[in-house]
């Protein structure tokens, strides 16, 4: 099995731009069930020494890339399951901040499941300030079954 294609690995999407907004963040905080007041009213976000609105720690999950990643692109869309997702925030993202974003894909690892096979496909997704800054960075998992399980 060998459907992705390997030679994709190490290379990154094209930056694309996300505008933070205090709507965005209310709606996810909303959304997971967090009335950490930081997340919903800028006058307690200030109190406690930020900018902003704070977004959740996995807020970054709400950010979409414009297009598909060329490794994903040509992949058959009903084999593809979402595997593990992690965060690492070098400073919290706040409303009004301006990041620019970019996936890379780390590695394509063959493994043998229950049901067969299948390719894990590590990516990372980075965010950056206006100054280049890393903010964060959002690693992702997505599983491509093979297509014998996805007739199953």
């Amino acid at each position: 099995m060998s459907e992705v294609d390997r030679s994709l690995v190490g290379t990154q999407t094209a930056p694309f731009t996300v505008e933070v907004e205090r709507g965005a963040i209310r709606r996810f905080a909303e959304a997971i069930g967090d009335g950490n007041p930081i997340f919903n009213e800028p006058a307690a976000a200030k109190q406690q020494g930020y900018a902003d609105l704070v977004a959740p720690p996995t807020f970054a999950t709400s950010f979409r890339l414009p297009k598909d990643p060329p490794w994903i692109a040509n992949l058959d869309r009903r084999r593809i399951v979402a595997g593990e997702t992690s965060f690492a925030s070098v400073r919290p993202i706040t409303a009004g901040m301006v990041l620019t974003c970019q996936m890379k894909l780390r590695a394509v690892e063959d493994k043998d499941g229950r049901k067969g096979r299948m390719q894990l496909l590590h990516q990372d997704l980075e965010g950056r300030d206006a100054n280049g800054d890393l903010v964060f960075v959002s690693s992702r998992t997505t599983v491509y079954r093979s297509a014998e399980q996805s007739l199953a």
